[in-house]
């Protein structure tokens, strides 16, 4: 699963951290072992509920027994039979015990008949915090009453909510093959695990299809898709590879997912496994509760996938989502985790595969931009004392965060620079090969790396995956003249940690490189050096997960970025040096770094260089350049933006309003507006496509607020949430969003009022479990403060207090 919703729920962990529950999580007991699971199902759209029979084949795991016990959670059981004899059962809407009737030893088989309605809506009623966010089985507009959405069903297992919809021992420890027949009105496609080996049409309107997966998965994995979606073709070696999509978007799918079959051959070829299963589809479902989920050959997407022609030619902003997806095919999926507190075996392999894609589609930098972006991320807080394999948690989705995901995601990539590629590229396919279709953890990923590399790794092991934090390094350089050694003092905090690391001394130009092992609190490593070194590049291959402290001149900053290579180094460098441009030596770095072969670096230069500075007049005419002829549109708009400080009159901005790219787009109308208001409010007005306006609503929102249009506060209303959290590298654009919500606030629109409350408390609700829930309810407070004294107060309160109780 992918949680898009990450950098929000980061920045409020800062504010809401919750305790750990100190509770041991053990992998769920296995009495009786899953085989075999076969469902009938149908939809009654109008109550929201799902008439179905399940055949659930199951076998002793070890034990004789003479009951069952099943997940099946607020479901009406209308008959238990196993051979056409009814049996008895005890049933509290969570648990379903079945005596058997008759002793069943290992290796006898069962099968169980059980009729029952599935009933999701009814857990609304326990009102607890998993059952917020885990029910099952979504009926989305079902009616038809909501002229903005589609009719669709869909399903969403993870962690344990596949019980809400068929009986099943709902544990990832689970494997069970299966077999679904949907019966749905005729006009929908359907749309689940394995290959649709039937279709029937029915008399009354309706067909029934026949899915079935004959490979073993878990029971979180089930998937059931339904609704009016497009359908787009793709193949995989002689294997279906579709994508389902609104037809609005159908243009885009090949687009937005083509580069799925080429991932299935990268990572078939990296893992040493080729894809496992049958085919592969992709489906993107109207309001999904969260990023994507990996449901076994059937992944589902929420709306944030939908992209047209202005924002694909930027990048595609979903790629790293569609390859993360598919790589828990391989982790997750193929091999799963035993229990959710190994959960690293599922999701960092899936996190690390985003790095794994682009470094192998688009360079090392491209990846290790991304890798940068992860390792904030999972600094921002709240996860410093977490382990990565936790056995004490208070919900099975505490393990769903940037511990898991990002921190993981790096261990592994430090994993495999200290194994080296080889080494570590076979031993991910050993342990796959050694667990297919099976479960696993930590220790037999440990036992994997072992048997390929010959290295013990227990110490490692105990320390990124049993253990928890990071190095906190204070490092000082010095040169002894007389001894001619360069010095470098490592002093680490809190927590002691052993790693090894790669050190290069430069002098004269030249570099040489040293290995080093850090195991001490405070040691002084010593290397040759003829002449005092002109710079000390620490941990040159940037695989570890640190703080730094260092002490670093500006000199030493030049230097780091005119003559090392990495990403990282690179990106600071620009940004110390973009709070040092007073000084010459610094803008010419900073103008040298317009040319750098990483575009996300040339942009950073170009919002470093303050263009209003008289000493860039030669920046002046590369950013122009840029704008003109830069092979990538995201320059191209920061470009534009960078020139809006200083260009007096709007002919490059009403030109660059022709082009495809939202992002130039975007900050022309944004620049024409600061020239000349009316001129921008008339292209403004005149963007009335639902989606444009939709991926140009940071200029637009910023005119809007401007001109105090009221007609457009239901427009603002309800980006206020998303704006606010997810524009917090950009103040200027963290002020406006501050601002939008001020104005929502305090104005007596009822509509405007009511849309973002309803975002605001969906999105509470959504992600309770990471304490957004608090951060939304003191935000709705201070909603109420702001609408005192307005004439419809009463009305306005009253729509603010009922969101407020949802969340309480």
């Amino acid at each position: 699963m992918k949680k898009i919703i990450f950098t929000l729920l980061f920045s409020c962990t800062i504010l809401f951290v919750t305790a750990q529950e100190n509770t041991y999580r053990a992998s769920k007991e296995k009495i009786n072992d899953l085989v075999h699971t076969k469902l009938k199902v149908q939809f009654d759209f109008d109550k929201m509920q799902m008439p179905a029979e399940a055949w659930i084949t199951l076998t002793p795991h070890f034990y004789a027994v003479q009951k069952v016990t099943l997940d099946a959670k607020m479901m009406l059981i209308e008959t238990v039979e196993r051979d056409g004899k009814k049996l008895e059962y005890t049933y509290d809407d969570k648990k379903l015990e079945i005596a058997l009737g008759n002793t069943f030893s290992k290796g006898e088989e069962y099968t169980i008949y059980i009729k029952y309605i599935a009933r999701p809506e009814e857990l609304k009623s326990e009102g607890s915090q998993a059952i917020t966010d885990e029910k099952g089985l979504y009926f989305i507009d079902p009616q038809g009453t909501d002229p903005n959405k589609p009719t669709e069903i869909w399903t969403q297992g993870e962690t344990e909510a596949s019980s809400v919809w068929f009986p099943t021992i709902d544990s990832p420890n689970q494997k069970t093959s299966e077999e679904i027949y949907m019966t749905v009105p005729s006009k929908y496609v359907t749309l689940s695990n394995g290959l649709l080996i039937e279709q029937t049409d029915n008399k009354d309107g309706t067909r029934t299809d026949y899915w079935k997966m004959d490979e073993k998965h878990a029971p979180y994995l089930f998937f059931m898709g339904v609704g009016d979606f497009s359908v787009t073709k793709d193949t995989y070696k002689g294997k279906a590879v579709d994508y389902y999509v609104d037809h609005e978007y159908a243009a885009y799918a090949q687009e937005t997912f083509g580069n799925t079959p080429e991932m299935m051959g990268f990572f078939s070829k990296i893992t040493g496994v080729e894809y496992p299963w049958v085919k592969y589809a992709q489906m993107v479902g109207v309001d999904y509760v969260s990023g994507a989920m990996e449901n076994t050959t059937a992944t589902l997407h929420g709306e944030s996938v939908y992209q047209t022609a202005g924002e694909l030619i930027d990048e595609n902003a979903w790629e790293d989502v569609i390859a993360h997806e598919l790589f828990h095919h391989w982790f997750g999926d193929y091999v799963t985790c035993e229990s959710w507190s190994n959960l690293t075996v599922n999701e960092s392999f899936a996190n690390y595969s985003e790095y794994l894609w682009r470094e192998h589609k688009y360079g090392k930098d491209h990846a290790d931009a991304h890798r940068y972006k992860e390792m904030q991320n999972y600094l921002l807080g709240g996860n410093y004392d977490k382990k990565l394999v936790r056995f004490r948690y208070k919900a099975h989705m505490d393990m769903f965060d940037a511990v898991s995901y990002q921190k993981g995601g790096m261990i592994l990539h430090h994993l495999r620079n200290l194994l080296g590629d080889k080494a570590f590229f076979t031993g991910l396919t050993t342990y796959l090969e050694a667990n297919k279709f099976g479960v696993a953890e930590a220790h037999q990923l440990r036992l994997a790396f072992e048997e390929v590399s010959g290295k013990d790794l227990n110490e490692f092991f105990n320390q990124w995956y049993f253990g928890s934090g990071h190095p906190k390094l204070n490092i000082t350089y010095s040169y002894d003249a007389e001894e001619h050694l360069a010095l470098v003092k490592i002093e680490q905090g809190d927590k002691l940690f052993n790693f090894a690391t790669k050190v290069d001394v430069y002098v004269d130009g030249k570099a040489t490189s040293y290995d080093i092992e850090v195991s001490e609190k405070s040691k002084t490593f010593a290397f040759r050096a003829t002449s005092k070194p002109d710079f000390i590049d620490f941990d040159v291959d940037k695989t570890l997960i640190t703080q730094i402290t260092d002490n670093k001149t500006l000199e030493d900053y030049i230097f780091q970025y005119t003559h090392t290579t990495s990403y990282e180094n690179r990106k600071n460098a620009i940004t110390y040096l973009a709070k040092n441009q007073k000084q010459a030596i610094a803008k010419n770095t900073l103008i040298a770094a317009l040319d750098d072969p990483y575009y996300g670096l040339r942009i950073a230069a170009i919002e470093a260089i303050d263009l209003k500075d008289k000493g860039y007049k030669k920046a002046i005419k590369r950013i122009e350049d840029l704008e003109k002829s830069d092979s990538k549109t995201l320059v191209k708009a920061a470009a534009l933006k960078s020139l809006a400080t200083i260009v007096k009159e709007t002919t490059i901005f009403e030109k660059a309003m022709q082009s495809k790219s939202y992002a130039v787009k975007k900050n022309a109308l944004s620049a024409i507006y600061a020239l000349d208001a009316d001129r921008g409010l008339a292209l403004a007005n005149g963007i009335t496509d639902t989606h444009t306006k939709e991926s140009l609503k940071d200029a637009l929102i910023l005119i809007y607020l401007d001109q105090k249009d009221a007609s457009q506060y239901s427009f603002i209303a309800k980006h206020v949430l998303e704006g606010m959290f997810f524009s917090r590298e950009d103040a200027n654009k963290q002020q406006m969003y501050q601002q939008a919500f001020r104005t929502i606030g305090s104005c007596a629109d009822l509509k405007a009022t009511t849309i973002m409350v309803d975002d605001f408390v969906q999105t509470g609700m959504q992600y309770k479990k990471y304490g957004v829930d608090k951060m939304v309810l003191q935000m709705l407070s201070q909603v109420v403060q702001m609408k005192q004294g307005l004439p419809n107060q009463k009305e306005l309160v009253t729509v603010i207090n009922a969101g407020m109780k949802k969340l309480q």
